[in-house]
């Protein structure tokens, strides 16, 4: 008997490790004609790896990706929805429905989403930048200001971000530590105009400030 139990696990595992293998040449072809634009042998793609790992939330992201991709908002909170109830830790699922939710300009709604999506995974850029956009919209910005610093922790050199942080810095009359962060973009890229223009601005507004503080 105990021959016979070596070889049905062995047979077992061999079935299993061909599904998986199956399950990530569908995804990654999925993924590959949703970048292309080739919708429908996307969804088909992720519609086959579904039925293969019912329990993996990466066809679902898929299939909302493609519906961001195609203006389908409905069906894009469906998918992302769904990839959430599959794995409630998917960071993707929660990035994908706050997506859903700033195209619909509900920011609040958004906002919060995107730090879901943080708190899962912190290096997700995608949701660092949609923090950003709806931060802007809704005038908060020390949530953002910390996931931006978090990020930079680690991703010291990424000026995106940096310039992110400087502009929310400038917003917030922080002006010093715009100043620092644009000093650092400038020093990694000597000839980016926007960061230059931007530290200027940050240098009269806060020339204007101190002179206001030294008037009687």
């Amino acid at each position: 008997m105990k021959g016979v139990d070596v070889q049905l696990t062995a047979e077992n595992f061999v079935v299993e490790e061909g599904i998986d293998q199956h399950y990530e040449v569908l995804k990654e072809l999925g993924d590959c004609h949703a970048s292309l634009g080739n919708h429908d042998r996307a969804r088909h793609c992720y519609e086959e790896a579904a039925l293969l790992a019912p329990d993996k939330s990466g066809p679902a992201v898929g299939l909302g990706v493609i519906g961001l991709q195609t203006g389908c908002t409905e069906l894009a909170e469906q998918a992302f929805r769904r990839a959430i109830a599959i794995e409630p830790g998917c960071a993707e699922g929660y990035g994908g429905l706050a997506m859903v939710y700033q195209h619909r300009q509900d920011y609040a709604g958004a906002f919060d989403l995107y730090l879901a999506c943080l708190d899962k995974d912190a290096d997700n850029l995608v949701a660092l930048l949609g923090l950003f956009q709806t931060s802007c919209q809704m005038g908060s910005f020390a949530k953002v200001i910390q996931y931006l610093n978090v990020y930079l922790d680690r991703h010291p050199g990424d000026v995106s971000v940096l310039f992110c942080l400087a502009t929310l810095y400038a917003r917030d009359g922080r002006y010093g530590e715009a100043t620092d962060a644009l000093e650092t973009i400038l020093v990694l890229e000597p000839e980016n105009v926007e960061a230059a223009a931007l530290l200027d601005d940050v240098r009269r507004r806060q020339a204007a400030t101190g002179a206001e503080v030294m008037s009687p």
